[in-house]
């Protein structure tokens, strides 16, 4: 039995591990999904498929706070969970592995399974790390963060120097592992020994290409860490190729009727962010002769409609983006990924540190231009989208891209991983040809 943990507190996560479900379910695998509950649960119940709640489950308001204390965004020196809170997870995940005989876990920011896999003696396979991995800070590759990170004298250091910082100090990070070495000493376990360590499993799936990430395939699966004090034990990689949402849903009619038309579109989805950030990249918008497209998940945004923008709560990404002239998110993998792999030019406006190097690394390949969460809503954002919008070398680099990524079953390659791990053989075709070497 293999168990899927998705954090419903976040669209992206929900709809990233319902791929990894339906690969694992096609290829013959007995699958459970639990979950601490979140708004985007929905998400599971209209694909129809079952899920657990494990522990009371977080309610909208809860999610909301948990959104607003991870990394980037919340104060690194707590742990996203109060300690009695976590204790309380991880001792009913433990329970929950040993009645349905559990016999690997599989999560993004579900963060206490990093404590309750070890209890449980179970391994756990995590997807979430996104570009965040030490064969790229390794390599110097991070690029400088776009908002600060409490570096030393930050404000006053030239970006070549942030980025240098940021690289050389990234395998010593320990924010947000106090409650968890807390809880890891108190159950007599392994604890998380930097905060790289704690975006890793057992075996963690490197959803990216070579051609993007930057590392070869070789690299990032032969990858041992230079200082293993830094990570617990036995920690691997496993390059599986992207991993982006397909969410069964319609496209509304009314969109529908948007998406047609002469004028060229900017389609909006920063999720898991305050809804004013979403104000004020719209803002900045409006004065391009273009239309707007906005996906406001829990956000109440309908006010911003008008005849230039359509507000709808929730759309399938994967059907929206082939059809629009320009994205713009926060840069989390799912996103920058579904551009990508849609062939549209992105314009990123990251939150934190990771979705930084997503951005980047789309930027270094001629399909993305980064704006700093600074510039949302002014001048600056507006002369970036018109340049981007009117320059045809961005698309053309998103489509030379929708090629590579074509070329792998991300959701399929990862579901493969997941079983090789436990010692089961996949029922399906042989194995995608991995993504192609890349640059090093």
């Amino acid at each position: 039995m293999i168990c899927l943990l998705p954090n419903c507190c976040f669209l992206s996560e929900t709809s990233r591990m319902l791929e990894v479900y339906r690969a694992l379910r096609a290829r013959g695998a007995e699958v459970r999904v639990a979950t601490h509950g979140g708004p985007y649960a929905r998400v599971l119940t209209d694909a129809r498929v079952a899920y657990d709640l494990i522990g009371e489950g977080m309610g909208p308001e809860r999610c909301a706070s948990f959104v607003r204390s991870v990394p980037g965004i919340g104060s690194p020196d707590q742990s996203m969970w109060a300690y009695e809170e976590m204790r309380d997870y991880v001792q009913a995940e433990v329970a929950y592995f040993r009645t349905h005989g559990v016999r690997a876990a599989v999560t993004g920011w579900t963060l206490t399974a990093l404590l309750s896999t070890r209890v449980a003696g179970i391994p756990l396979v995590t997807e979430h790390a996104g570009s965040f991995l030490p064969p790229v800070f390794e390599r110097g590759l991070l690029p400088a963060p776009s908002r600060p990170v409490g570096l030393p004298l930050e404000r006053w250091l030239p970006r070549p120097v942030r980025r240098w910082m940021v690289n050389k100090g990234a395998a010593g990070l320990t924010l947000y592992t106090g409650d968890f070495n807390r809880l890891a000493h108190e159950l007599g376990v392994e604890g998380v020994p930097s905060f790289p360590a704690l975006l890793l499993g057992d075996l963690t799936l490197v959803t990216d290409i070579p051609e993007v990430l930057g590392v070869s395939q070789d690299d990032v699966d032969s990858w041992t860490p230079r200082d293993p004090s830094r990570y617990r034990a036995g920690t691997r990689l496993r390059y599986t190729g992207p991993l982006y949402a397909r969410l069964p849903l319609p496209v509304p009619e009314r969109v529908e009727r948007f998406l047609t038309g002469r004028d060229p579109i900017v389609y909006v989805a920063v999720t898991s962010s305050e809804p004013e950030l979403v104000r004020r990249i719209v803002g900045s918008l409006t004065p391009l002769d273009a239309r707007i497209l906005v996906a406001a998940t829990v956000h109440e945004l309908g006010d911003l409609e008008n005849q230039q923008v359509m507000v709808e709560p929730l759309l399938p990404n994967h059907l929206i983006m082939p059809r629009v002239d320009l994205a713009v998110a926060a840069g989390g993998q799912g996103s920058v990924q579904t551009a990508l792999a849609s062939g549209v030019p992105l314009i990123g406006v990251p939150l934190q540190p990771e979705q930084d190097a997503n951005v980047a690394f789309a930027e270094r390949a001629g399909a993305a231009r980064l704006v700093p969460i600074a510039a949302a809503g002014t001048r600056r954002m507006t002369k970036i989208a018109s340049a981007v919008l009117a320059d045809e070398h961005y698309r053309h680099n998103a489509r030379r891209l929708q090629g590579l990524f074509a070329a792998v079953d991300g959701a399929g390659t990862a579901a493969e991983a997941v079983l090789d791990l436990i010692g089961e053989t996949a029922e399906t075709t042989p194995r995608p040809v991995a993504p192609r070497s890349g640059q090093q």
